[in-house]
Parts: structure tokens; sequence; C-alpha cells
């Protein structure tokens, strides 16, 4: 991925509520919020479930957004019509920004291939499906996998499909697949574990509430912060409830850059902008009009500010010496100024 810093996606998902004018908006929106990339989802009701109405195919009573639900309608109501995807590709590419898409499967994956997607994300909830995973792989073009709700030995063995393919720009992210996610649940400190496990990029599919989590990650060494994007969370829709409006992740990449920024290197150097504390740190000044050959003490020789003379740490060194000149109150005090007695 040819971004500079991280990679800020803006997820539309199902919040253009149907509509392809509210799409268009979306991603303008999130344009102007910072979002360098810009995701949407490639399914349709029937390449996700049957139609059925069985306590199978309906998502848990218990579930705080969508309890009960239908998993066909939930889905029909979700989805991106597939004849939109063109366009608002193109819209992203006019502004420079990365459109892409995540494909539920191989059909979705052909679809998106003869429009020319540059990269592809895997949702947590695909990362069993080996065989849309080594689809993806194979196109040679980066793929990001979210690890929600996936145990430890799948994500070795996706990873592993991966890498089997040659495609070496896998990006793996943490994610919590609750929603909205307590940031109890996100365990930040796991994405040192895939870097260095698996020698990829990490980052955060994030649906906490907030920004809080997202800057957070920034720290901990993230290169792609992934959130949802809705105009307003009055309007509704599936997702409404985790996602954020422009001008929150709007403040999230602004933050997030600052954190990136605050980062720096290990090396240990005074900052051109700290020049100027550094010169009005304490040291040695004559504080009196002193006469060649007086004694040296504490009422004649203070640490104080500015930082024209020697150091503070020198003050023990040259008290009972004798000034070796005439000097007068405000002189910065140099080591070579005090002599011995005699």
């Amino acid at each position: 991925m040819n971004i500079l810093g991280p990679l800020y996606i803006a997820e539309i998902s199902a919040n253009h509520l149907g509509s392809l004018e509210r799409a268009r908006e979306l991603v303008l929106a999130a344009i102007e919020a910072g979002a360098n990339a810009i995701k949407l989802q490639t399914y349709t009701a029937d390449t996700m479930t049957l139609n059925i109405s069985s306590p199978n195919f309906r998502i848990s009573p218990e579930h705080p957004l969508w309890g009960n639900e239908k998993l066909y309608d939930l889905y029909k109501s979700a989805y991106t019509p597939w004849d939109w995807h063109e366009e608002l590709f193109e819209i992203c590419k006019k502004s420079n920004v990365i459109g892409f898409s995540t494909p539920f499967d191989l059909s979705a994956v052909e679809f998106l291939e003869k429009i020319g997607a540059p990269m592809y994300k895997i949702s947590s909830m695909e990362t069993g499906d080996l065989e849309l995973i080594r689809s993806v792989a194979k196109t040679g073009k980066p793929v990001i996998v979210s690890t929600g709700a996936t145990h430890w030995d799948e994500i070795c063995e996706l990873v592993k499909v991966v890498k089997d393919t040659g495609n070496k720009d896998l990006t793996l992210l943490l994610c919590t697949s609750a929603y909205p996610a307590d940031p109890v649940d996100t365990n930040l400190r796991r994405m040192q574990i895939l870097r260095e496990k698996f020698e990829v990029s990490v980052g955060i599919s994030d649906h906490t509430l907030g920004i809080g989590v997202s800057v957070a990650a920034i720290t901990l060494g993230a290169s792609v912060i992934e959130r949802h994007l809705t105009l307003s969370r009055a309007d509704g829709g599936p997702d409404s409830a985790f996602s954020l409006e422009p001008d929150e992740f709007k403040q999230m990449v602004t933050e997030a850059d600052k954190a990136s920024k605050a980062l720096g290197n290990f090396e240990w150097t005074i900052s051109e902008s700290e020049s100027e504390s550094r010169r009005i740190r304490r040291s040695l000044f004559i504080v009196e009009d002193v006469q060649k050959g007086d004694l040296i003490s504490e009422f004649n020789v203070k640490p104080i500010r500015p930082g024209h003379g020697c150091l503070p740490k020198y003050l023990p060194q040259i008290i009972g010496k004798r000034f070796s000149d005439n000097f007068t109150k405000g002189t910065p005090m140099e080591l070579d100024f005090a002599i011995q007695d005699g």
C-alpha cells in the first residue's frame, strides 16, 4: 500500500440505508474527514445465507442491536448493490483515495477483479473460509484480514494460506466482533503478538464508541485503523450505533496523526523546538560585583537562569577558590574564572 503514515479506512457498510445518493455523500464525507481509504462490502443476501426463518437462521434474541432478526432480512437490508461499486470507487480514485471492498464469496472476488479493486479486506466472520482467502491472496494485491472471533490456530492457518500464494502484503487487524465493542475486550497489546509472530503489518478494526481506542492503537504500532462511518447515528440503520459521524472521524484522524508523529525514534537528542528551553536552563552566574582574589562563595555565585554559564553541578567544585579577575554582576561563571588560593 503506497500510503505515508497510517491507513484510515472509512467503512461504509450498511450506512447508505439503501440510497445511492447517501452512499455518494458518505464517500465524500469520509474523504473530507481525512479517510485515505473507503471500504464497501460485496455480497447479497442470497450469497450470504438462506431465506429461512428457523432459530438457526436468526440472530440471538439477546443481541443488543439485531436481536432475533432473520439473517436473510438483515443482509438484504444492509447490502450494497453491486452496480454502485464502480461509481463509488471512481469518486475515490478522483480524490486519490483507495476505494476497495470486502468480498464474502468467490463471485464477489470475481466481480471486484473485473472492476479493478486495488486491494481486499477479509471479514472476521470469513476467516474460516480458506478458499475465499486463497482467491483474494492470489490476486497479488494487498490483503487485510480482521481477526475478531478467530482462534489462534485459525489465524496461523489463514496466514499460511496467504503466504503460500506468494503474496507478501498482508495486514492483520485486531478486532472485537461485538457491536458496539467494549474497550476492555480490545486487548490492544495483542497487536504486538501478531506483528512478531507473523512478521506482518498490524492494525485495528475498531467497533468501540469514541476515538480513544483507535488513537491508543496507533501508539502501539497500528498502521491501519478501520472505523464504520455514518452521516448521523440518529438516521438509524443496522450499523449506526457503533459508527462514527464525520466530525468524530476527522477528530480521530487528527489525534491519531498526532500520536503517530509523537512516536518519533529511539535516538536521544534535543529537538530544535527545545533550543530556547535549553538556553534558559539554570547555569552559574556571578551575582555580585567581585574583585580579583575575592573568595568564591554561595553569596556571589549562584545557579540562576539563563544557561550561559557553566553547569550548576560545578558549584561545589569552585566554592572556596578565588576569582581570577574583576567581574561585574550578571557575568556567566566559567570554570577558569576560579583559581586556587595562593
